[in-house]
This record gives structure tokens, sequence and C-alpha cells, in this order.
């Protein structure tokens, strides 16, 4: 018995199984995490090498060389790029998409690990770029009066979120951390006066010994005495600042020293190395991150619960305020793909009545939307897909498919009851008569999504979540298709006038036995008759019995009011199919003319597709944008707050803005990324109000690039927040070796971007370093005093860095202790220079008796790519595509008239364009061949598929015109929505070739099959491209969060299969007569002879 016969005999088996996919689909469904994005896993790894004190042309030499060297051979590294700066390397290493990331990490770190590098270098890091570590949340915490934003208040400020709310918020499941940043760190500062040390002869390496020694509590054992055992503890940490004014250090010949005779001990706070601001308000922030396979709108949730019970318990002197929710962008962006899809299938539906014109036979059909979308939520589910923009935005687009089938289905079964008053029979032989059609068509839709696995870069990873989740649907619908649609159609809804529900009795009931007849025992089971009779059989019936008033009733209404539309519906599609008839026998008279105008047609779509922009991702607005400035290396954290504090204000002036957050230096910046250190590096984020235009945001950064037009010495970069972390759109990878030669010449392409105003916010990476104080020493003096370079190298470090020499204890808190000189005594180069070498001798020696000491300024940093030094120029668009920037850029470096020691090569996104796309170009060549190695083994015909695929390229001319009329720039999701545009497009084309060739099986002639084809096919091809187009119309009209990533593929699909529908009921008779000579002697020798659609 087959699985159509099933589902046709066994109804309470079918419904059975459904209610069970109904269930475990939305239980999945609960159980489905939500993010924005799908798992993305960015190839690529970062190694992180601290090298204190030491210059960036040193950290090349010494760092970032041997690293490239030793790790160049790892498998799968396509591009390896390191940055050297002062004090830090960072080497970029980007490896080809689809590379296991965790077998690399653990190749990366076993290479590290065998490698040797200074002594003074510490170990170095490996860091994973991945964009959920950005935060769920920001929280900003600050004072309600700012008159307390003291010293002290911002250093109780800061232990309060980091001791009191960090800790509470870390404990709530699903957050992986909280990040705390600004305010002022505590700490216990001894300030050493090194002339009074000198003169006692003290070094500030014994203080620090000193204070090591001293501050510990340790355990001693234990001792018996009385049968008893007592732990022994040592107990000599600090208790108060006293305790360590106190400490004796040392002793001279009258006396003992203590701490404070040398030096000042005080509560102070460390040097800042970031600074918040919420809306020019300095305050701490809290940034909290999810676990990775966390939901992060739920996440969000807790932390917003928690945040609300704890609002009691925060003193009234502090104000928490949330000012970063991504889960607010994700359920807004989430909420308007599910809106679209409802309105789609809503859409459908209505359609469906309209040609249908009964309300249960569109029922029956739509049910096949929510059931194989839930259905989808399982396989969603096992195969570990989340709910994200991309998922989601498959369901959408799959939602005006999923009635294809059970249209077809539900079309022939009614033909068939035209012929049979058994209607179940009639259900079973008209599913089985198109089976074999409907999985042949949706086959051709599914094997558009094979070629997806050979996509390279981002798109791969991007539309892998979509591509499974059209499938899942797809093949959901198939399967309803075959079962549910043919066991609802065996069964006739009964009308309002059935009274025999109320009278009907089953024979189980029925039958008595004989005992049950004797009056006595009749009159004792009377109660238990009664009462199993009203609840068993009367209820129901009753029920069952206003149910059916209720639906006929509504039915009814539905109909009356509906009957003018339906009526001039069913003319306006009569005059049509009337005309159609007309016009496709006019076509067969006049083929070459036919076959002419296509061909113009199609071609007139070529000169347009130059006039279309391209771009990688479309961006997305969010109603934000982020400004990152760096001001001249050198530059103080507080120069930096106040430059961005200026800007807020600046941007706080327009009434579109909704408020700004601020953050100068990076120390609370968790990053992987090369381009965001130090002190003179800060960002400013502007969030605007609801209801804000693009022109509002361009006005506002207008303003502040006039204001940072007149820093002088100021490099900015404004960006808008994107789904993906890539380059700069425009990169200038300038190669050489002298540095100077690379300045001057950057400089000449800096100039040709800045002339062209197609450019903005252009910089570069070869910049004025930091200001140095180098220390050069004379090895013969120090070895005449008996010292080494790097016993005075480390003394100096102590003396004008300082040391952390131990850990004082507040409760259950750590605060540092760091030991250096006196301000006044490190404050300037003449200082440097008195700093005592030995101060343990009799004849002190100051460090400029052995050493030059002289100031000087080098490179901020050094990048190298491919193990060549490069500096890179980096730009922004202002306006126009990615492709018409690559060209101004290429005319830039070519007015530049590089010298043959450098060359220049644009990178930055266009490469990543350029890869994605030629991967997509390949893909969409195989998806056709695909789509014909189905259709050719449906048809067991060579010509027929191709005569079926010359709607694939009307499809992309009509997809053509569309971007071209809506200004939608050609992108990677155009490009996917092509692909699937080729599964698409041909299934109406199939339903017409297919119905010929049975005509023609029947003995009909070749020009009579063709007419007679095309005027009964007419109704189902606009019915179901019509739901198709109307499924996708919500999220082609860009409304809502996240449209931007919607839109073009809607665009695309909408007019490419509204285009190529049109064309193909004419042109494809007209192919059909001029290349299909076979003759059909036959039933048997038909092709698909036994598949219909109806």
């Amino acid at each position: 018995m087959s699985i159509i016969n099933v589902a046709v005999k066994r109804p309470v088996t079918i419904a059975m199984f459904t209610a069970a996919v109904l269930l475990f689909g939305m239980v999945s469904l609960g159980r489905l995490s939500v993010n924005l994005l799908p798992e993305l896993s960015y190839p690529t790894l970062t190694i992180r090498t601290d090298y204190a004190g030491a210059a960036p042309a040193e950290v090349e030499q010494l760092v970032s060389k041997p690293i490239e060297e030793s790790i160049g051979i790892v498998k799968g590294v396509s591009k390896v790029t390191s940055v050297s700066r002062p004090g830090q390397s960072d080497v970029v290493l980007q490896f080809a998409w689809g590379t296991d990331m965790d077998l690399a990490s653990l190749e990366v770190r076993e290479k590290l690990d065998i490698l040797m590098l200074p002594l003074d270098v510490e170990k170095s890091r490996l860091l994973r770029f991945n964009p959920t570590t950005d935060p769920v949340l920001r929280y900003g915490l600050s004072f309600a009066d700012q008159s307390s934003a003291t010293i002290d208040g911002m250093k109780q400020l800061r232990f309060f979120a980091q001791e009191q709310l960090k800790r509470k918020l870390e404990a709530i499941d699903g957050v992986a951390s909280v990040r705390v940043g600004g305010g002022l760190e505590n700490e216990i500062q001894i300030l050493v006066d090194q002339q009074k040390a000198d003169r006692l002869n003290l070094s500030i390496d014994q203080i620090i010994t000193r204070l090591e020694q001293e501050n510990i509590n340790a355990a001693g054992g234990k001792v018996d005495q009385g049968g008893q055992a007592f732990l022994v503890r040592t107990l000599n940490e600090f208790e108060n600042l006293d305790a360590i004014r106190n400490l004796y250090i040392g002793r001279n010949e009258q006396r003992n020293i203590q701490l404070k005779d040398v030096a000042i001990v005080e509560s102070a706070y460390k040097d800042r190395d970031a600074i918040t601001r919420f809306n020019t308000t300095e305050g701490a922030e809290l940034a909290i991150y999810k676990e990775g396979d966390a939901n992060a709108v739920q996440v969000a949730q807790k932390v917003k619960q928690v945040v609300s019970q704890l609002s009691g318990s925060i003193p009234s002197r502090y104000a928490l305020e949330l000012f970063y929710d991504q889960s607010e962008f994700i359920s807004q962006a989430i909420s308007e793909v599910k809106s679209a899809a409802w309105l789609g299938g809503l859409l459908a539906m209505v359609v469906l009545y309209l040609f249908l014109k009964n309300i249960w036979t569109t029922l029956i059909i739509s049910v096949s939307i929510p059931v194989s979308v839930i259905a989808t939520f399982n396989l969603m589910y096992a195969n570990d897909i989340s709910l994200n923009i991309m998922s989601l935005g498959g369901i959408a687009l799959a939602v005006g498919l999923l009635v294809d089938n059970s249209i077809v289905v539900l079309e022939n079964i009614h033909r068939k009851r035209t012929a049979s008053t058994n209607h179940q029979q009639a259900a079973v032989t008209g599913t089985k008569e198109v089976a074999g059609a409907i999985v042949a068509s949706t086959l051709t839709t599914l094997a558009v999504f094979v070629p997806l696995i050979f996509v390279e870069g981002i798109a791969g990873q991007l539309f892998s979540d979509q591509a499974m989740t059209v499938s899942f649907a797809l093949l959901a619908s198939l399967v309803v298709s075959l079962t549910l649609i043919p066991s609802l159609a065996a069964r006739k809804p009964v009308s309002h006038d059935q009274t025999h529900v109320m009278q009907h009795e089953d024979s189980a009931l029925n039958t008595k036995p004989a005992s049950a007849r004797h009056p006595v025992i009749r009159i004792l089971l009377f109660p238990f008759t009664l009462l199993f009779t009203v609840v068993f059989r009367w209820l129901p019936a009753a029920f069952v019995t206003v149910v059916l008033l209720i639906w006929h009733a509504l039915s009814r209404i539905f109909s009356l009011l509906l009957k003018p539309v339906l009526w001039l519906f069913q003319k306006a599609f009569d005059a049509i199919e009337s005309g159609y008839k007309v016009l496709l026998t006019s076509a067969l008279n006049a083929r070459v003319v036919v076959l002419g105008l296509a061909v113009v047609i199609a071609c007139a779509a070529i000169p347009l597709t130059k006039q279309l922009g391209v771009e990688l991702i479309p961006s997305m607005a969010q109603g934000e944008f982020t400004v990152e400035v760096t001001l001249p290396a050198g530059a103080r954290v507080e120069q930096t707050d106040a430059l961005l504090g200026a800007l807020a204000a600046e941007a706080g002036e327009f009434e579109t803005v909704a408020r700004t957050y601020s953050l100068a230096g990076t120390g609370s910046l968790v990053s992987a990324t090369a381009n965001q250190s130090g002190d003179h590096w800060g960002k400013l984020n502007v969030v605007m109000q609801p209801g804000y235009s693009q022109s509002d945001i361009d006005r506002v950064q207008t303003a502040l690039r006039g204001y940072l037009s007149q820093q002088a010495g100021v490099q900015s970069q404004f960006s808008e927040p994107s789904l993906f972390t890539f380059d700069a759109p425009i990169q200038i990878e300038v190669q050489g070796y002298d540095l100077e030669q690379l300045y001057l010449y950057s400089q000449a392409i800096i100039s040709g971007l800045q002339d062209n105003d197609r450019f903005a916010d252009v910089s570069t990476t070869l910049a004025q370093g930091n200001p140095e104080l180098k220390i050069r020493f004379d090895h013969n003096k120090l070895a005449a005093i008996g010292l080494s370079a790097r016993q005075v190298s480390d003394l100096v470090a102590a003396q004008v860095g300082g040391k952390i020499a131990t850990q004082f204890s507040v409760q259950d808190t750590k605060i540092d202790v760091l030991v250096r000189t006196l301000n006044r005594q490190r404050d300037d180069i003449n200082a440097v220079r008195k700093i005592i070498i030995n101060p343990q001798s009799d004849q002190p020696v100051p460090l400029g008796a052995v050493a030059e000491v002289y100031m000087s300024r080098g490179p901020s940093e050094i990048t190298r790519i491919g193990q060549q030094r490069v500096v890179v120029v980096s730009a922004n668009l202002a306006y126009g595509d990615l492709a018409g920037g690559v060209s101004a850029a290429q005319t830039a470096i070519d007015e530049a008239r590089l010298p043959l020691t450098l060359s220049a090569d644009i990178a930055g996104q266009s490469e990543e364009m350029e890869q994605s796309f030629q991967s997509l170009q390949f893909a969409l060549a195989l998806a056709v061949f695909m789509v014909y190695l189905v259709m050719a083994s449906q048809f067991e015909s060579l010509l027929h598929p191709l005569l079926i695929l010359f709607a694939v390229p009307l499809a992309g001319a009509g997809s053509v015109y569309g971007l071209w009329l809506t200004g939608t720039n050609i992108s990677v999701i155009v490009f996917i929505g092509l692909i699937m545009l080729c599964g698409i497009a041909v299934n109406n084309a199939i339903v017409l070739v297919d119905r010929i060739n049975q005509l023609r099986a029947q003995g009909m002639e070749r020009h009579d099959a063709i007419i007679e084809a095309g005027t009964t096919r007419l109704r189902p091809i606009v019915m179901t491209t019509l739901t198709t187009i109307l499924g996708l119309l919500p999220m082609a009209l860009g409304v809502g969060e996240g449209a931007e990533v919607r839109t073009p593929m809607a665009v695309t699909v909408i007019f490419g299969l509204l285009f190529c529908s049109a064309i193909t009921l004419i042109l494809l008779p007209v192919l059909y007569a001029v290349f299909d000579r076979k003759r059909f002697e036959d039933a048997s020798a038909a092709v698909a002879g036994d598949k219909t659609y109806g």
C-alpha cells in the first residue's frame, strides 16, 4: 500500500501524525536559540605579544618577523598581516573559509610553543574573532549629581560596579562575563623619594622585595595538644596603610629605617587607560557578554529582570542606565521577518480564494503553510540552526512556494471528482497522477541549493542557514501535499442541515447485551445510561452541530460579501484567458517576430547592468553610527576624552540624536583587532531618535566631520553598524621597505583620494609615532662600574614605570600596591638623566654618565603583509557603489606614479567581494546545470529541458529590470536570489511542456496541443506565480528592521519570476513549435505521459 493510499484510507493516522509533528515542532521552536546572525566562524586568528618598552622597529625585528616566519607554514593560511607598535605585536592570520579553526588554533599554538623570543617578551596570546564577542547589553553607571564625581567618588563608583553589580550579573544563566570599564580603579601607590633612598643606600628593588616578603599570610602546619589538633597560621598581611608606612625596610648606623622615611604611601588610582562617558557624563560601563550558544534575547531579558530587582538596592546617588541593547534590534528584526511571512501567507490565501471561490478548498491548500513551517522547526532544531534573520528569511521566502504542490494536487483531485462520485478514489488517483511531477518540480527548486556548498567567503557561511531552511520547508510541503492534502480532500465538509449527527449512533453503543434488556437492570442502570448518553453523545453532537452552524453561517456571510469581488475577478480572468488564447495563436503564426522580440528584451538588460551599483553586503540601518578618532601619537587619554566630549556636545545639538556614548582609550575594549590601541584612540557612538531618516544621520555626520576637519593631526573614521566585520570599503596596500619612501608616496595617494569627493575619512597606518625618550648605553662605562645593561634597564623601568610589589586586602578584594619614584623625579628628561643607577655604592653614578638620553620620534606602527612592509591607506565611500570607488582609487594610484621599488594593490571589501562573486557565479552556473539534470531525468529528453532553460535568462533579465527600477545594488544577496530563481523559474515551464506532451501522446496535433495546454495551464501557472510573488511582497517592500538584507533578494525573485512567467507563456510554446519535431505515435511514447498537473 502506497503512502497516498494510507493517507486516504487512514485519516486518523494522518491526523495523529500531523498533530505529533506540530507538537514537536512547537517544542523545537521554544528551544531554538534566537540570534541576529547565523553562527559564523571567521577564519581569523590574532597572535598578540607584549614587549614592554620596545619601539615599533624593535617589535618588528624581534617579535613580529620571527612569528611570521614560524607560522607562515601552517596549513590553510592564506594571508599573514602583522602590526608592530610600541610594546605590542599583532600578527593576524587569515585562513581559507571553511578551515577548522579549532585545529588551526592548536597547530598555531604548537608553532608558538617552540618559538624562541627574547626573554623579556611576554607569552603570546591567541585571540579568536567572532561577531558574538560584541556585548549583548551595555549599562552605564554614573552619579545622579555630577558634583559627587570627585576622585574619591569615581573610585567608589568603579568599586561598586566591580564588586556589587558585576558579581550579581555574572551569576545569571547565559551570561559569560561582565566587563567593567571607566571610573577610577583603586591602587595603593608608594612614591619613593629616590634622593632620600640614595642617601640611605636603599634601592627601589630592596623596597619592593621587603614589601613582597612582609605582606604574607601562610599556613604553618598543625600542633597536637591534649588530644586536639590546632592549625598554625602566620598572620602578617597589611591591615591598613599605616602598617605599610611603618614597615621597616632597612637599617643604618643610627636607627631602623621605615618606609615612611623615604616614601609617601597613599590611596590613589591606577593610571587611566580608558574614560567612558554617557551623554557627556563620565561614569563606569558594564558590558555584558553572553555565552556562545546562549539565546541573546533571553539573556537580555534575564539581565533586565535582575537589574530591575537590583534597582532598589542601588544607592540613590548612582544612576544605572541601559544605553545599548542588541537584543532590541534582534527582536525587532526577527519580528519583522515573522510579520512578512504571516502577511505573505495571508496574501497567498487571498489569491487562492479568488481562484477557487471555496473556503473549504482554500483552507485545505492553506493548511500546507503552517504545517510545513512548523515541521521545518523540527529539522532546524535537529541541525542546530538558530532563529535569525537569515533562517527566518528563508521561511518567509518559502511561504509563497509552500502551496504550489498542494495547488497542483488539489486541482487534479477536483478534476477527478467530476468524473467519479467516490471521493476517496478520486483523491488517490488524482494525487498519484501528479506525484512524480511535483516531486521532480520540488527537486528542481532544491537542486539550486546544492552548489552553495562550493561558495567561499562570507556568502557561503551567511546563506547556509537560509538555504537549509528553504529546503526543509519545501520538503515538508512535498510530504504535506502527498499525505495531508489528499486525506483532507477525500472528506467532504458536512452541511448544516445534516442533522443525522444528532441521531447517529455507533453500532457498538447501540448493541445491547441480553441482560441489559431486563426491566430491573435497566432501571438500575438508568442513571449511568443517562449520564453516559449526555456526556458522550449529546454534548459532542451538540458541540459539533454548533461549530458547523457557525462555520456555515460565517462562510455564507463571507461568500455574500465577496461575491461582487469574485464576480469581477472571474470576469477579468476570463477576459485574460480569452485574450491569451488569441495572443498565443498569433505568436505561433509569427514565430520569428516572437523570438526576435525575446532576444531584444533579454539583451536590453545587459547595458542596464553597468548602471547598477555593486556592493558586498548592504549596510543595515540600526539608527546609530560610530566615529573613531585617532589623535597624534603620544596624546594622553584625557586629551582624547576632551575631543570626544566636544563631539558628543556637537551631536547633542541635534534633536534627532537620542543619546551618545564615548570611549577614550582601549583599556575596557574587548577586541582582537589590530587598529584599536592606545590612549590616543577613541570612539563616539551616536544613537538616533525613533523615526529618524537617513538625511538626519547625514546632517549629524556632516557637522561632526566639519568639527574634526578643524582639529590638526586628527584622523577619523565614520561607520554604521554592519552585519559583519569587514575591512574598510577601500584599502590600498603600498608595499616597499624604506619607511620614508613609503610615507612620501602614500601621502601622494592620500592627497589623490582627498581631492575626490567620493571618498571620506581617509587615513593611513604610517603616521608619526609616540615621542620616545631613548637611552643608549655606553657598555664600556657600564662594565667599569660592574653593571650590565639589563640591570640598569630594570632599575630605570622600576623607577619610571613602577612595579606591582604586592596586593593589599580589603575584605575579599585585592588592591595592587605600586612602587615607583616621585613624579618630580621622573617627569622630564633631566630627571631621568639624574637617576642613580648604583644606589648602594659609595660613589653614586647618574644614568646620564653612562648613557645618552635623548628625545626621538619613530613610526606609530609598522605594518607587514606577506612578510613585507606595507602602508595601508583606508577610506570610506561618501557616495556611490564599491565598484566605482575601486575604479577611482586605482586612478589615484596611477596618478601617484610609484617608483619600481614600490607597488600598490587595492584590498579591503573589494577583495572579499571579488572572491564571493566568483564563487557565486560558479554556483549560479552549477545550479543551472543541476536543474537541467533533474529535468532531463524527468522528461527522459535532452531537448525539452533545454527549451525550459530559456526561462532562466529571461528571469535574469527581469531581475535586472527590477533592480534598475528600484535602485537596488548588485550584492551577494542578489546573487543568492538569482540562484534561487533558477529553481523557481523553470517550474511553470515544466507545467506547460509536461501538459503539451500528454496531449500529444493522446493523439492531438502539435499546434492544437500547444494551444490547449497553454489555455488549460494558464490558471495553475498564474495561481502559483501570484502566490509566490505575493508571499514575497512584504519582504520586497523594505519595511522594518533588517529590511536591507531581505529586500534585494525578494526584489530579484519577484521581478525575475513575474517577467519570465509572462514571457514563458508566449515564448516557450513558440520554442516548442520550432524545435520539437518528435512525433507521438501512441501514449506509451509520451515523455512523462503518466504525469499531469491536472
